[in-house]
């Protein structure tokens, strides 16, 4: 678990300049207009979209870009045609990434991630390769000023899986078939969600040396700055001390 989770606390410490360039909000958008598309504009019918305001809301994204987005997937405003294609992969280590991405341009996409990999020293893999190093999972982060063992009754209770402390926030970990009922019971508890989506978690995480480490490191940053991926997923269990440019 804890691969993902130090990627999501370096993340979180560069967000501010992430969302100052657009590409937090960019993933935003393209979120809501897939989630609306595919399930219809109401949040209290469609879990996809409401989890994808609530991101947005976390982010302090306008509510008028959340209302555009969203008349943009149901098709009452013009927009940009978005298709979600998953790709699997290895760096160097024998590390799996999995990477999902909203494209309007596969054809563009799916040669630039290979490029991506093979810059670094890796290669895609056929679809399932990867994944069986994987467990789908709901994934909540939530601030860490919650008060821990109320957080631990409410989602216990719901069925949740575990709980993990990370640095400067809570993961709150279900199966993939609770993550409605988790999340309604984060939200009627009050609790303040950071991100919440459904994660690929791996089974065990792998450590490197130095010099492969970066490498992955590299090919992460690559990933994390391409237009069309949303998020990836990692069996590196990335050191305590690694930092982003």
């Amino acid at each position: 678990m804890s691969g993902h989770s130090k990627w999501s606390t370096i993340k979180r410490k560069k967000g501010a300049a992430d969302a100052k360039r657009g590409k937090i909000f960019t993933r935003l958008i393209k979120e809501i207009t897939v989630a609306a598309r595919n399930g219809g504009g109401d949040e209290d019918a469609n879990p996809r979209l409401r989890t994808a305001v609530q991101n947005a809301n976390a982010q302090n994204m306008p509510k008028d870009n959340i209302k555009r987005a969203i008349l943009r997937g149901t098709g009452e405003l013009p927009g940009v045609t978005y298709e979600e294609h998953l790709y699997e992969g290895y760096g160097v280590g024998g590390v799996a990434i999995i990477i999902e991405t909203l494209t309007d341009n596969a054809n563009r996409t799916t040669p630039e991630i290979r490029f991506l990999f093979e810059k670094y020293g890796g290669h895609m893999a056929k679809s399932g390769a990867a994944l069986f190093s994987f467990d789908r999972r709901g994934l909540f982060i939530v601030d860490k000023s919650t008060d821990e063992e109320l957080l631990m009754e409410v989602v216990l209770e719901a069925g949740a899986l575990d709980i993990v402390t990370e640095e400067d926030a809570f993961e709150v970990l279900s199966e993939a078939t609770d993550y409605a009922t988790v999340q309604n019971a984060l939200e009627k508890g009050g609790f303040n969600v950071i991100e919440s989506s459904l994660a690929y978690i791996p089974h065990n995480l792998l450590s490197l040396s130095k010099d492969d480490g970066e490498k992955i490191l590299a090919i992460l940053e690559a990933l994390d700055d391409h237009e069309d991926v949303q998020r990836f997923f990692t069996n590196f269990d990335i050191p305590d001390d690694a930092e982003l440019d």
